[in-house]
């Protein structure tokens, strides 16, 4: 009888389950980076989904025992996750941002970022709330980012953006399902390409793909999951910065501000441009590589072409 025969007899409660999902992560090594940060995280997400159960189930559950069924549909899960490295967001269908969960799957990348807290705050300190009335996500991928900011900032209007059209489907499929199809808008560009030509943005925010050639091919196999032009930009991971960079000043309000996360790349970027004044946000619950940037700065130092 091998282990998943054995989990499928002998566990018999959601804390069972939790406790071995959990031993058994830790024993193969997983990689947790697409939401949890541990083992023991991972699997009560998986479990309590698996079991239909909401994720802020109280203690109460950890001792009800599981019907013969409910064994082998969680034990199937968890298996799946260990063999074949399918980040939890993909096997459960959901994953969380900013306080709020949306529909994902593996045509857009997991929900991760840091800008999460920046909306969450209404982008205070660093910019007047008040002041934000159309903004641009570019790279939208699955749309949290300008959801989340369309739920946080009630009177704002936002446009989200993305080149892959498989993408765009599934963020309309989120902008339904939060009900603010009437303030969110979604568009198939290539960055700024395709946009409306009268629109100006007051904030234009952005998680693009910023991975440079070399990690990518050095990154755990549940990275390979989610699709690769969301990740992976040239040998710097700055390809599609560079374009932002260029672009944004004559896309913004005269107040208006450049929001952009390039994570491990943030060096490569200040090396490259040594003389741009890039503001580093901070975050309380972790996160680095995001910078800031006004449309005076950009018109400064990226003067168009």
């Amino acid at each position: 009888m091998n282990d998943l025969d054995i989990a499928s007899k002998e566990l018999l409660t959601v804390r069972d389950f939790i406790r071995w999902g959990a031993s058994r992560f830790a024993e193969n090594n997983l990689c947790f980076g697409h939401g949890t940060d541990n083992a023991w995280d991972e699997a009560v997400q998986l479990v309590l989904h698996s079991l239909h159960l909401p994720p802020e189930s109280g203690t109460e559950v950890l001792d009800a025992r599981l019907t013969s069924v409910e064994r082998k549909l969680v034990t199937v899960v968890l298996a799946t996750r260990i063999k074949e490295r399918i980040p939890a967001a993909y096997l459960n269908g959901v994953a969380w941002f900013a306080g709020l969960q949306f529909k994902s799957d593996e045509r857009a990348l997991i929900p991760r970022s840091p800008i999460a807290e920046l909306i969450e705050n209404g982008f205070a300190p660093w910019i007047d709330s008040s002041r934000i009335g159309r903004v641009l996500e570019l790279c939208t991928g699955g749309g949290c980012i300008g959801i989340a900011t369309a739920f946080h900032l009630p009177e704002s209007r936002v446009d989200i953006s993305d080149v892959s059209e498989a993408a765009l489907d599934l963020a309309r499929t989120n902008i339904d399902s939060h009900g603010v199809e009437d303030r969110v808008f979604a568009y198939q560009s290539d960055l700024f390409s395709s946009l409306p030509e009268d629109a100006a943005y007051d904030l234009i925010v952005s998680n693009p793909p910023y991975v440079d050639s070399s990690d990518f091919s050095k990154m755990p196999a549940e990275f390979h999951h989610e699709p690769v032009i969301a990740l992976e930009a040239g040998d710097d991971g700055l390809e599609l910065v560079h374009r932002i960079l260029q672009d944004a000043a004559q896309r913004l309000t005269d107040h208006g501000v450049l929001i952009v996360e390039v994570g491990n790349s943030d060096l490569a970027l200040t090396r490259a441009l040594p003389n741009v004044p890039f503001t580093w946000l901070e975050f309380s619950r972790g996160g680095h590589g995001v910078f800031m940037l006004t449309k005076e700065q950009l018109e400064a130092h990226f003067p168009q072409r």
